[in-house]
């Protein structure tokens, strides 16, 4: 009994399958479907400066270099934050590495370490004096980017010419191909991320000049947002 019961219940199962199979195959290709995309594009100035600072140690004592490299960073660190101030001047560490340094027989000959500080704001002047005050460390790069604020301003209206210029696009084709107007299909909207770029670049164990003597001037950044999908000519 118990046998017949699964027999019956596979053979239906079966069944439905087969039905269900049956039904995707008559649907339908899709037709009349047109493949589009169109991008907005705006250009702005970059209102957020980032400033690195870094120290470079050596020595035969890996204990010693790591003393050395946290007393830089906690003096510099103590100079930067009596200025700080959220979203005009924020204050962070960044790497702090302490790594062998291998002689001309492969073995260890010493230490070497580094240690980051990093300067990131609206307020460039702000940045570029509490920099020029920290005499434990020099400058090792500055970049420029968007703030959250001019970022999301900005990809506001690149988004709204990216679709202005989708739906324009598809009604003028819809149109050449001899049909009245169009239905979104599917949609998808893209914005591109860039972000800090730099301008100079210096490595720490090198850099002699002081932050005060490096001029800083943004430039100028475009954010652009692309809309692409599919419409359904009717």
């Amino acid at each position: 009994m118990i046998r017949t019961t699964l027999r019956t219940l596979l053979a239906s199962a079966g069944c439905a399958l087969l039905a269900t199979a049956a039904t995707a195959q008559v649907l339908p290709p899709p037709q009349n479907v047109l493949q589009l995309q169109s991008t907005g594009t705006v250009e702005v100035q970059q209102d957020l400066l980032q400033m690195s600072l870094s120290a470079a140690r050596d020595g035969s004592d890996p204990a010693v270099v790591q003393s050395q490299l946290r007393s830089a960073l906690e003096a510099a660190l103590a100079e930067a934050k009596k200025t700080a101030q959220p979203g005009q001047m924020d204050v962070r560490t960044g790497n702090f590495a302490i790594y062998p340094r291998n002689n001309r027989d492969g073995r260890i000959g010493g230490w070497t370490g580094s240690a980051e500080l990093v300067l990131e704001g609206r307020d460039f002047p702000r940045i570029t004096q509490a920099a020029a005050r920290i005499q434990t460390m020099t400058l090792n790069g500055v970049s420029f980017g968007l703030s959250r604020e001019q970022r999301a301003r900005v990809e506001h209206e690149a988004q709204a010419q990216a679709i202005e210029r989708f739906q324009a696009r598809a009604t003028e084709l819809a149109k050449a191909f001899g049909f009245g107007g169009y239905a979104l299909r599917e949609v998808a909207v893209n914005t591109n991320e860039p972000g800090f770029m730099p301008r100079v670049r210096m490595m720490a164990a090198d850099a002699k000049a002081s932050a005060e003597s490096v001029p800083v001037e943004p430039g100028r950044t475009a954010v652009t947002v692309t809309v692409s999908g599919s419409v359904q000519l009717r």
